[in-house]
């Protein structure tokens, strides 16, 4: 995974209407043209990094890239949830993410509530790791910085 950081960005689409309503874990999901892309050295598995909405803040976020073996996806998708409380859908808008770190595989599990407790714990994980000095940093890289002809109204 020499591609670390890795930097993507893509318009939000529905996703397969899991994260809120049977995990409880919201999840903003990528356009297949972007999963498509990712380098092939890029393992599936459980990722952290750092996300913004649109030209809104950069928030901690964790991304699942694979199939999702409990749900036995038969496409690959690029879920990522960001540690953000957001009022509103945000279906349309641009979504950038920058991979910092690999978490663990992705794998199956024998129940939901085992499924939603791994992800709670790698979100408390991925906390940790980003506030260390070397991932902190990437939360101010120019990826994420909104050109000043870009920005109407003060926002």
């Amino acid at each position: 995974m020499r591609h670390l950081p890795y930097f993507c960005l893509g318009q939000v689409v529905r996703g397969f209407g899991r994260g809120s309503k049977q995990l409880g874990i919201p999840t903003a999901n990528f356009p297949e043209q972007v999963v498509d892309n990712l380098p092939a050295d890029i393992s599936t598995g459980i990722y952290y990094g750092w996300a913004s909405v649109g030209n809104g803040d950069v928030h901690k976020m964790v991304v699942s890239i694979g199939w999702n073996p409990y749900y036995k996806n038969t496409k690959k998708s690029m879920e990522t949830h960001i540690m953000h409380t957001f009022q509103e859908d945000f279906y349309g808008e641009i979504l950038k993410v920058a991979i910092v770190g690999y978490l663990r595989p992705e794998k199956n599990f024998d129940s939901l509530e085992s499924l939603i407790s791994a992800i709670h714990g790698d979100i408390e994980e991925a906390k940790k790791r980003l506030d260390l000095p070397e991932h902190l940093k990437l939360k101010e890289d120019k990826f994420f910085q909104v050109p000043k002809s870009k920005i109407m109204n003060g926002h």
